[in-house]
């Protein structure tokens, strides 16, 4: 009998409050009479919110629990004993609070520390809820905007006397002096000091503000987005010291361990390490740790590329995870017979495993002619590795995206 080679997967939605009631219900064509945010929906293995393999009765971890070798391929059963990314939708209808993610070695350390402090992984004030880091990519799937990486001192420092005639002299200059001298550190950690906080009570972004300074237009407005939402959060200073970004749709950025961002508003397609690690900085009522925060951060400038796919393959430098996308044509036209195989992902030299999903129109993946599993958008499927990838073959008008193992993880 010939080995079962696609499996049609059951995702769990995640219902944050920053969530969005229209992006995720809108891509699955689902109801959501009632308005709720749906903030993300999860693909993998992660013991948070696994998968289920439809029809099947069994959760994706147990399926490759069965076959490690066969679901994963030998080289990354071997070395990371289950599937190592975490495949997501996000959809942003407010701002995700400021956060970074920490280094596998931060990680590891963090998760054991806790541990032996007995912290219990639901509590409120645990910052490590796994030993493994964060890396993590996301790929617009519309217009979609971010705060990601420290902004250059000298660009901060302007920004920050721009707001001269509206904020406390005082606190302009405790924020003013470490600028002075590059110490982004000391800098973000002013941010959160008492004087800052009581200047942030009097801080009124207005349209005076826009009229004296309207080069710093996107800024302003942030800001005050922010003000609204979350009056005298230190994080309303963000959109100063954090470099502002938008994509447009399948463009992409990547985004580091250590790197401070925040996703503001707009759907993504998000994959990362396996790992729900999340240090937060701000725009949030959750547990802020900024101690452990200001240890886990890089303070170095730096400005997220924005990532378009060479050929088919978004680049990033993980071991755990490769994002792939493909648009052959989206037409609103009946499935094609044929197809074309899954070496349509030319660009990655070892097979699967994979989990595809679709964002436009229906994708029917066959696989050696004899099995088929028909997706539209929103619908995924784990693939596993496969000895002989040609076997594959993805015929009709879709948008698809997919994740695999990186290629030093193999």
């Amino acid at each position: 009998m010939e080995k079962k080679r696609i499996f049609k997967l059951k995702n769990q939605i995640k219902h944050y409050d920053w969530g969005s009631p229209e992006g995720i219900p809108r891509l699955l064509g689902a109801e959501n009479p009632d308005a709720s945010p749906w903030a993300e929906l999860w693909m993998g293995v992660h013991p948070e919110g696994p998968s289920e393999v439809a029809d099947e009765g069994l959760s994706l971890p147990e399926l490759i629990s069965r076959d490690p070798a066969g679901s994963l391929g030998p080289e990354t059963s071997k070395r990371f004993g289950t599937l190592p990314f975490l495949f997501k939708v996000l959809a942003a209808g407010k701002p995700l609070s400021i956060q970074a993610h920490p280094s596998l070695p931060q990680a590891q350390a963090g998760f054991a520390r806790e541990n032996r402090q007995g912290i219990p992984l639901t509590a409120r004030n645990r910052n490590y809820k796994d030993p493994n880091h964060k890396p993590e990519i996301l790929c617009a799937l519309g217009d979609f905007t971010a705060m990601a990486g420290f902004r250059e001192a000298p660009e901060i420092a302007k920004r920050l006397e721009a707001l001269a005639d509206y904020f406390p002299k005082t606190a302009l200059k405790t924020l003013l002096k470490p600028l002075a001298e590059e110490n982004l550190k000391e800098f973000f950690e002013k941010i959160f000091s008492a004087e800052v906080k009581t200047a942030l009570k009097t801080l009124r972004i207005g349209g005076d503000l826009f009229k004296t300074r309207p080069e710093y237009e996107d800024e302003w407005k942030t800001m005050g987005t922010f003000a609204e939402l979350y009056p005298e959060d230190p994080g309303i200073l963000s959109p100063l010291y954090l470099n502002l970004l938008t994509l447009r749709e399948n463009q992409g950025i990547y985004i580091p361990p250590g790197t401070l961002h925040a996703y503001i508003s707009g759907l993504g397609v998000e994959l990362m390490a396996n790992s729900d690690n999340v240090l937060r900085g701000g725009l949030t009522s959750k547990h802020v740790d900024l101690p452990e925060l200001l240890e886990i951060l890089d303070f170095r400038p730096f400005r997220p590329e924005i990532l378009a796919p060479r050929g088919s393959v978004f680049p990033t430098p993980c071991e755990e995870f490769a994002l792939l996308t493909r648009t052959p044509d989206i037409s609103g036209k009946p499935p094609r017979s044929g197809g074309e195989g899954i070496d349509l992902f030319k660009e990655k030299t070892e097979p699967g495993p994979y989990i595809i999903l679709v964002t436009q129109g229906i994708a029917v993946l066959t696989s050696k002619g004899l099995e088929t599993c028909t997706l539209g958008p929103g619908e995924s499927a784990f693939i596993p590795a496969m000895d002989a990838p040609d076997d594959l073959r993805i015929s009709g008008e879709y948008r698809l995206y997919a994740a695999t193992v990186g290629e030093g993880g193999r």
